[in-house]
């Protein structure tokens, strides 16, 4: 009766307990989606190298855009050229100021001096070229950004069933794990009534330890799985308990087909990012090549100026304005501009092998993935099928068995074979899936469109770590 009353007791707890703690939301595929999206350690670097990219394309305007800019100081000086040049620009020269000795002998005379700088770039054919080498450069970082959002879309979906395989693969090795020692205790019991022998038994005992050893490394690969798509998310790997996925079961093989089958057939590819990122980047490597010859042009500027000088206050003293136009030329600076050029060039002549080679690479991804996913879709084909045979052979073996018309080995091997192939079922629909997201991506295409695989496939039960 006390016992009974403490069970409750301790149920009561155990549930109280359960509803105070604060449970993480389940995370279906679509919502992985979007926080690797907003939070994924690759993606964030992706948009800061985005970001920066777009900053650095200002840089050319400089030679583009009016500057204007304020200068404000104070000197003093015994300079008999600054003395005389300050006392003309206040506006105070005398004819005691040509005296010869005042000339060369003058007092300290102190200056305020304020000016406003208005400058227009007029004729700066490097700056447009540069300007223009720089937007390429832009998209091509834009591309990169794109395409890293692609390929975290992929790692998403083999992480996210990642874990539910993970667990289905737990879940048959507990079962497995329960029949091995179930025929342990017949072969036991059947060793003491001498319808077997002893091997038998130690036959038993030996395949009932090696699914155990196999149950204990399923639970290790689990908890590395939560680790691995915490850590894609952009969490801590530390968080990797309270990343809760909705998900409790590979979707049905039906499922799979209907939703990935259409891309085993000759679908067009979509513009890759990768490959426009490759071919911006050369734009932007030939902008940059035309940008150091057009450095050896004359450069043609304008400016505007007002200046105050005061030996009082500032901008107390008379205006003074300046305008212009200047014309400059550096044909020869050491041979720096010959450094630029000929590095330019060098680099046009590798991002031309670089878009090249993503061209080809694009091409050859097209045609690994088809193949990978129509193998991936057969595999699945033929799992589907070997389970559901070696659950069909087991049960024969274990009643021929239990009548003394079959050995422990048959038995055994029955039991090995139902495992094994029920594990393969499940590594068939995991490895259908990854194939059809990196086919998607191969095609230029995005694999959260295989959130719909989800859908049907939520219930309750949430999955946050295995225990042993």
């Amino acid at each position: 009766m006390l016992s009974s009353r403490l069970s409750r007791v301790l149920a009561t707890s155990a549930v109280a307990l359960c509803a105070a703690s604060p449970v993480s939301a389940q995370l279906s595929l679509q919502d992985a989606f979007a926080e690797a999206g907003r939070a994924g350690f690759t993606n964030r670097v992706a948009t800061g190298n985005s970001a920066a990219q777009r900053g650095q394309a200002l840089v050319p305007l400089e030679g583009i855009l009016p500057s204007v800019h304020v200068d404000v100081g104070y000197a003093r000086t015994t300079d008999p050229i600054g003395v005389f040049g300050a006392t003309l620009r206040q506006r105070s020269i005398t004819q005691a100021n040509f005296d010869p000795a005042r000339l060369n002998h003058p007092n300290a005379l102190g200056n305020y001096h304020a000016a406003v700088v208005f400058e227009q770039p007029l004729v700066n054919a490097d700056a447009w070229v540069g300007r223009r080498a720089a937007g390429h450069g832009t998209a091509a970082a834009q591309a990169i950004e794109e395409w890293t959002r692609l390929s975290t879309h992929v790692e998403v979906v083999r992480a996210y069933y990642g874990i539910v395989l993970a667990h289905e693969r737990i879940a048959a090795l507990r079962a497995a794990a329960r029949a091995a020692h179930a025929h342990v205790a017949e072969a036991e019991a059947m060793v003491r009534q001498g319808v077997v022998t002893k091997a038998d038994f130690l036959l038993a005992s030996v395949r009932a330890g090696d699914v155990d050893a196999q149950l204990a490394e399923a639970i290790g690969a689990a908890s590395t799985a939560q680790r691995q798509f915490a850590v894609i998310l952009g969490r801590d790997g530390s968080d990797a308990p309270n990343v809760l996925i909705a998900a409790t079961q590979m979707p049905a093989p039906e499922r799979i087909r209907a939703e990935v089958a259409a891309d085993t057939c000759a679908r067009a590819a979509a513009p890759r990012a990768d490959v426009r990122a490759t071919t911006d980047a050369l734009a932007a490597t030939r902008g940059d090549a035309l940008r150091a010859k057009t450095s050896l042009l004359p450069q043609v500027n304008g400016f505007a100026r007002y200046d105050w000088n005061s030996p009082n206050t500032l901008t107390s003293g008379d205006r003074n304005w300046t305008v212009g136009v200047m014309a400059s030329w550096n044909p020869f600076a050491g041979a720096r501009e010959l450094a630029d050029i000929a590095a330019t060039t060098g680099r046009v002549l590798a991002a031309h092998a670089q878009a090249e080679g993503a061209r080809a690479n694009a091409q050859l991804e097209i045609e690994q993935t088809r193949t990978a996913l129509s193998v991936a879709l057969t595999r699945l084909d033929i799992a589907e099928r070997t389970a559901a045979q070696s659950v069909e052979a087991h049960r024969i073996l274990s009643r021929r068995y239990g009548g003394g018309l079959a050995s422990v080995v048959e038995l055994l091997e029955a039991q090995a074979v139902e495992t094994q192939s029920a594990l393969a079922f499940s590594q068939a629909r995991f490895g259908a899936i990854v194939a059809a997201a990196e086919r998607r991506r191969a095609l230029g295409l995005d694999a959260a469109s295989l959130a719909s695989l989800d859908d049907a496939n939520t219930v309750s039960a949430r999955y946050q770590r295995t225990d042993p």
